[in-house]
């Protein structure tokens, strides 16, 4: 067993791991440098307003990642020796993604015009859909599925601290706070363009078919179904509070989560590194498959249970040292978003890396949706005479139930990977 595990942390994929966590870096902890900078500079009104922006600017790149970094990664994967199959694959997907960039930006025009919280300021609405453009065709899920991620791993963080300097640079007042999106939009740009020169560079880049985007949509369609599903209990939950609370209380919310989700970020490489792998092992060695999914839920749940209890202790701390005067509301919003980091990283481990891994695409999006559509009826029931701690409450009872869920289903069909060890 010890010999199995040891060839798994070796190579390539000690590197890719490392490669992840890069990526991690660059979009959780180095955000997290300018976070004190941008609370104190912005005030809790301009930083409310950006995080507003910020959030619906996700809903966005979610809708142009459409669930590829989930569904072109593991047929990557499949097809990682096919360099005709890889270009068909490419250009479907990027096909794709310019049809849902123009869906995305026609959307942020029409619901400008309804949330008060996003025609405030229509250069930081429009920034915010530069940026999730820029972002969402991020091809990363190509180097995801080959398994080579060092070098576009480099690039990102590379941009990523470009963008932190043109921060600090230019950015002073709370009437610059549009600024954010605009540089992070810039190097999420030339990060995208650069390693999208560099796939088709290997496997060519052709102007897609329509049959290829079609398919590439369709493929596509259930990770979406399932994307889209979690953001109405994840990134969607800063806009959610924007639609009945001031910018000044969204603020205290944003600021707890954004320094909680940084944690919880330490299991995100995890999840990505082991999806294309485990996709793999359950077609040619299920028994290999069990045994890692195995480890991989003890390993996830003792990292976020570690997570947890340094958040519950440090958050005066951490709320003091990063947010800084006139954010101490946030303090105990972030010890009950705490209880996120265990429970997602098991819901992680049990979902995303298993279930899907098995194919059991409907399972698992029913779960979501159901889950989905819980946040939303329990905000409009908590949010309005709770506020934001209310949101606080929602979120960890419906990452709750979503575990929960996913441990009952594959329990009681004898899919846990616990079970399916002793039956390969």
């Amino acid at each position: 067993m010890v010999a199995k595990l040891s060839q798994v942390f070796r190579g390539r994929t000690v590197q890719n791991l490392l490669a992840l966590y890069g990526v991690q870096f660059a979009n959780y902890l180095l955000p997290l440098l300018t976070l004190p900078y941008l609370a104190r500079v912005l005030g809790p009104e301009g930083f409310g307003a950006l995080a507003v922006v910020q959030s619906f600017a996700q809903y966005l790149s979610l809708l142009i990642e459409y669930g590829f970094n989930l569904s072109a990664t593991r047929a990557v994967a499949r097809y990682r020796d096919d360099k005709g199959r890889l270009s068909e694959i490419l250009a479907g997907v990027m096909g794709a993604k310019l049809l849902l960039a123009l869906v995305a930006a026609g959307l942020a025009f029409l619901l400008s015009l309804w949330v008060d919280n996003l025609r405030h300021d229509f250069r930081l609405l429009w920034c915010g859909v530069f940026w999730a453009v820029a972002w969402g065709f991020s091809p990363v899920w190509f180097f995801q599925g080959v398994e080579r991620l060092r070098l576009v791993a480099g690039l990102e963080v590379a941009t990523k601290l470009a963008a932190l300097a043109f921060m600090f640079m230019f950015i002073h007042t709370p009437t610059d706070a549009w600024k954010v999106l605009f540089f992070q939009g810039v190097t999420s740009t030339f990060a995208s363009g650069a390693a999208l020169w560099l796939v088709s560079r290997e496997v060519g880049l052709c102007w897609p078919k329509l049959s290829e985007v079609g398919e590439a949509l369709k493929s596509g369609w259930s990770m979406f179904f399932f994307r889209s599903a979690v953001s109405l209990y994840t990134v969607g939950n800063v806009f959610i509070l924007g639609l009945f609370l001031p910018p000044q209380q969204v603020a205290l919310y944003a600021g707890a989560e954004r320094l909680t989700k940084a944690v919880l970020g330490m299991v995100e490489p995890i999840n990505r590194l082991f999806f294309p792998r485990l996709s793999h092992l359950v077609v040619h060695a299920p028994r290999d498959a069990a045994q890692l999914a195995r480890r991989l839920i003890v390993l996830m749940g003792f990292v976020g249970l570690g997570g947890a209890l340094l958040v519950v202790v440090l958050a005066p701390l951490i709320v003091h040292l990063l947010l800084g005067s006139g954010y101490e509301g946030a303090i105990p919003i972030m010890r009950v978003l705490a209880f996120l980091l265990p429970v997602v990283a098991l819901s992680n481990a049990l979902g995303i890396q298993w279930m899907l891994a098995l194919g059991l695409d409907r399972a698992f999006n029913s779960i979501i949706l159901f889950a989905g559509l819980l946040n939303l009826l329990l905000a409009l029931l908590l949010v309005p005479g709770m506020g934001f701690i209310g949101m606080a409450y929602v979120v960890v009872a419906v990452e709750m139930f979503v575990t929960g869920a996913m441990g009952l289903y594959l329990w009681r069909n004898g899919k846990a990977p616990w079970q399916m060890e002793k039956h390969t």
